[in-house]
């Protein structure tokens, strides 16, 4: 009877298995195995077993080239991620709509896209722009969208834009950083045009305050 491993190879095999899930991530058009075992450091052998593992789960695929892609149980796991996020981000958007009298919103890196994970409407105007959680568009339109590609520049915003998803509305967004693995931004969209040195510091304050929220 084999022996069961011990905790420290355990460890290292998550870890590998783990970096080798950024690795694929980071590779637009896949990974070789060979690719991937340089990458990780190891051997092919070594990757060999922990893409069968992965690829058995659903974690990795192999694409009609043999290229080590990821697979839908990432996307699975990933959606199930959003409601939590929008869980941890309501009590900074519920402050941000009332403060500025917009909507507020909670907008995620998804590929190319932008994908609304959360949105709260201000409770005391009389009109306001209704945003659709699960709407997308493509990441570098619009105020929330843009914020997050200054987040991956390394800028805090905020970031203001006018008119670019919805003739007549106004959008000011800044980045939420800090968060390892999350790419995502947090707004407001207004239909008359933001002062935004009032807003932007409000923006600003509502995405630090979801940042802590997720830390």
């Amino acid at each position: 009877m084999d022996a069961p491993p011990r905790p420290t190879e355990t460890a290292q095999t998550l870890d590998r298995g783990l970096r080798l899930l950024r690795l694929v991530a980071d590779a637009p058009g896949g990974l070789t195995v060979t690719e991937a075992a340089a990458g990780l450091g190891v051997g092919r052998a070594v990757v060999y077993r922990l893409v069968g593992t992965l690829v058995e789960h659903g974690m990795l695929r192999r694409d009609g080239n043999g290229r080590l892609r990821l697979g839908v149980g990432l996307l699975q796991l990933a959606r199930r991620t959003q409601p939590l996020l929008a869980d941890a981000a309501l009590p900074a958007l519920r402050r941000l709509a009332e403060q500025v009298g917009a909507t507020a919103h909670l907008t995620m890196a998804d590929g190319g896209e932008a994908v609304a994970v959360a949105a709260v409407e201000p409770s005391w105007t009389t009109f306001h722009v209704a945003y659709r959680t699960g709407s997308r568009h493509p990441v570098d339109r619009g105020a929330a969208g843009q914020a997050i590609l200054a987040g991956r520049a390394g800028g805090a915003g905020p970031v203001a834009t006018s008119g670019e998803l919805q003739p007549g509305a106004y959008g000011v967004a800044a980045p939420v950083l800090g968060v390892e693995g999350l790419e995502a931004s947090v707004g407001v969209v207004a239909l008359a045009p933001l002062d935004v040195t009032v807003v932007g510091p409000q923006v600003l304050a509502a995405a630090a305050a979801v940042a802590d929220a997720l830390s």
